[in-house]
């Protein structure tokens, strides 16, 4: 069953002014989080950085694990816009799946420090929310899963039911191990690189 997203209370009652002021606290919150981390940044910090008072931050939002949960879910709206900006119905299977492949690479590398914000705060979330984030995960990676399924319909891609699951989550742990050991690989590989190495590798994989 899919867990619903979580209704963050709001005091406002004006839907577009409360999206709005999301939007400046998930913006504030981000750089505080990744500079400080989440456990020693303060709801005021996060106000002050946003541009209001404490009073008017508690009207959009009730804790700061609220703030974490509306950051996850803004990063993972993100990469999904991206991705679906990406799976093309025209394109073939296997150009289809070298473009999300790629695609999803460079949105690892412009969002790399929310990618690993995620990573590093998620447990800090509580149960409800955190089951929400990981299912969010989950969705990016069947993106891949569709992409695999139809290659292995229309039998451009060597792969069975059972495998498609694991591939497609070696796919995106591919990805964001481009942010979790970037302190060694980019040092030595540019963006470009490496995902040429690693779609070749995948592809050697995958197709008959």
């Amino acid at each position: 069953m899919n867990q619903k997203r979580k209704a963050i209370p709001s005091m406002v009652k004006d839907p577009m002014l409360i999206q709005r002021r999301r939007e400046q606290i998930i913006e504030a919150a981000v750089e505080l989080f990744i500079s400080k981390g989440f456990h020693k940044t303060t709801t005021r910090e996060i106000s002050q950085s946003s541009g209001f008072s404490i009073g008017t931050l508690y009207e959009y939002i009730e804790s700061k694990e609220d703030v974490l949960y509306l950051v996850c879910d803004d990063i993972h709206r993100k990469m999904e816009e991206r991705l679906r900006e990406i799976i093309v119905e025209e394109a073939t299977t296997v150009h289809m799946l070298r473009s999300a492949i790629s695609g999803f690479m460079r949105v690892i590398d412009e969002m790399q420090d929310r990618v690993l914000l995620i990573y590093q705060e998620i447990k800090s979330l509580p149960k409800e929310q955190m089951t929400y984030v990981l299912q969010k995960e989950q969705e990016i990676t069947g993106y891949f899963e569709e992409i695999l399924r139809r290659g292995m319909e229309d039998g451009s891609l060597h792969i069975d039911e059972k495998s498609i699951f694991l591939m497609a989550h070696n796919i995106v742990v591919l990805g964001e191990m481009w942010t979790f050991r970037r302190w060694a690989l980019q040092k030595k590989y540019t963006l470009e690189q490496y995902t040429e190495i690693q779609t070749s590798l995948i592809l050697r994989e995958l197709i008959p």
